[in-house]
């Protein structure tokens, strides 16, 4: 516990950060949190912050606030009618489901003066297969045992979350919600398939010096989800490379993991068709970031040779391999529309292959795209 002074009042705000968990059929659940002062024309809400809108709960002197409620939690919230008198702002919430668990945080706004009081963990289970519980009571072989202790593994973790993207967008987050005290939490690593360090987060701040150089100045974790155990790995300007399975691990300061959880990731590169007597064919690049006048775009192929180059208002055939030079078309308002499309003119089967379009400014990389020109040859 902490104390603070408030207008002169002495507040106690609680600095745990709550783990409650239940399973999914039950009645109701309730979310812990308490003050011992009472406030004067106080706000309490209660948020959630992964989703949007983020009010599961709004209340007032006057009564229930349901204009910012997040519809899932329509009639299904409630709190003590007395609960800002006596400093009890636990927040009931009935029939929970599993898409119900996260944190939540219970924060008391006073003539301006904004406190957070709690953060609750929720975590709604599944409940133990019925007819399971019978085995335990069972004395069965060893085998029967290990097969169902193969069987009850798969049962519960038998997905790994996926995410899946087109290449050409800005940045993917792959989640991971920690389910322990925060307290106890020191050290979060990101890592893919092959072990190769993605994040490494310690002690208070990121450690780039111990990621791997292919994912240097891509990662970040937010740090407004840190404080509520959201260590959500943000990756940007993913490719066709970065297909691949990350591990997300939590540990104390002892070196223990405290929970691991898995994330597919699969970028997908967008295929066009086209056949070997048309006039010509488009690779598509649409954008929605507001670009600077100064920016380089270029477009290679597949054996990193240059295809078209825009720069500081411009193309740049001088650039361009000579193959290429008159066949290929960008629109004059690129930067003002974000299309960075490239029209390539007579295509052949020999322009079979992937395109890969970087915009970058100053050297540094600010979009990426990939697309598969496929040329049918009758």
């Amino acid at each position: 516990m902490k104390m603070l002074v408030v207008f002169g009042i002495l507040v106690h705000v609680s600095q745990h950060a709550f783990g409650v968990e239940v399973y999914e059929g039950v009645e109701s659940v309730l979310l812990p949190c308490q003050t011992s002062f009472e406030p004067d024309q106080p706000t309490v809400v209660w948020s959630r912050y992964d989703l949007t809108p983020s009010t599961v709960y709004e209340r007032d002197d006057v009564g229930v606030i349901l204009t910012d409620q997040n519809q899932r939690y329509r009639d299904r919230t409630s709190m003590k009618t007395d609960a800002l008198i006596t400093g009890d702002l636990s927040l009931t919430l009935r029939k929970p489901r599993l898409s119900d668990s996260g944190t939540y945080t219970c924060t008391i706004t006073e003539l301006g003066f904004k406190e957070r009081l709690a953060a609750v963990q929720l975590q709604v289970k599944d409940p133990f297969p019925p007819w399971a519980k019978g085995l335990v009571a069972v004395s069965v072989l060893v085998v029967l045992a290990v097969a169902v202790g193969l069987f009850i593994y798969c049962y519960y973790f038998r997905t790994v979350p996926q995410a899946e993207v087109e290449s050409g967008v800005e940045s993917v987050q792959l989640p991971c919600r920690a389910l322990v005290n925060l307290l106890q939490v020191s050290t979060v690593k990101w890592t893919d398939k092959d072990n190769r360090k993605v994040h490494v987060y310690q002690d208070g701040s990121d450690q780039p010096e111990e990621q791997d150089e292919f994912y240097r100045n891509r990662t970040e974790m937010k740090r407004i989800l840190l404080k509520i155990g959201d260590f959500s790995l943000t990756l940007k300007h993913p490719s066709v490379r970065d297909t691949n399975t990350f591990t997300c691990r939590v540990y104390n300061r002892e070196g223990r993991v405290l929970m691991e959880k898995q994330v597919e990731l699969k970028v997908k590169v967008p295929q066009v068709e086209v056949e070997s007597w048309a006039e010509s064919v488009q690779l598509p690049f649409i954008t929605t970031a507001v670009l600077p006048e100064d920016v380089r775009v270029e477009w290679k192929n597949m054996y990193n040779r240059k295809v078209h180059v825009y720069q500081d208002g411009s193309d740049r055939p001088e650039e361009q391999l000579e193959y290429y030079r008159t066949r290929t078309v960008m629109k004059k308002d690129l930067l003002r529309t974000g299309d960075l499309s490239l029209t390539l003119k007579h295509p052949t089967v020999v322009d079979t292959g992937t395109f890969t379009c970087r915009v970058s400014r100053e050297g540094r990389l600010l979009r990426k795209k990939q697309v598969m020109l496929r040329v049918k040859d009758d």
